[in-house]
């Protein structure tokens, strides 16, 4: 069964943080599977977080790109047209942010019925995409 990943999940796969070391295993396990699903949006969202200024261990550019085009392994389903029409529609069915609702509908595009993030809100069903914390 395919399984779409959220931004935290790729986050967590570098992070140093002693206090995150449980999800960071996490994290590098589920991306050892080959039934993974991802969105440009989600590697987008990686990059921007990954190398923020801010972070306490930022990234640099050089190995954030390598580790997103590592990741293009995996599915990627691209930010179309339509799908910004769905995640709107989504968005307003179910009271969430245009940023979820993407998520939502990149899964549904991908055929996943599970969404696996952190973020999302665990056990809500989109009719028909679930979301599960792969972190609990």
């Amino acid at each position: 069964m395919a399984a779409f990943v959220d931004t935290n999940v790729l986050l967590y796969c570098v992070s140093t943080a002693r206090d995150e070391a449980d999800k960071h295993a996490t994290a590098l396990s589920i991306l050892d599977r080959d039934d993974v699903v991802l969105s440009a949006q989600v590697l987008q969202e990686f990059y921007v977080q990954a190398t923020r200024p801010t972070k306490a261990d930022p990234l640099a550019h050089d190995s954030a790109v390598s580790l997103i085009e590592s990741w293009l392994r995996f599915r990627v389903i691209e930010t179309t047209a339509p799908l910004v029409q769905q995640a709107l529609a989504t968005a307003a069915r179910w009271q969430v942010s245009y940023w979820d609702a993407a998520i939502v509908e990149a899964a549904r595009i991908g055929n996943c019925p599970v969404v696996l993030s952190e973020d999302l809100q665990p056990g809500m069903n989109f009719a028909g995409v679930t979301v599960q914390n792969p972190f609990t």
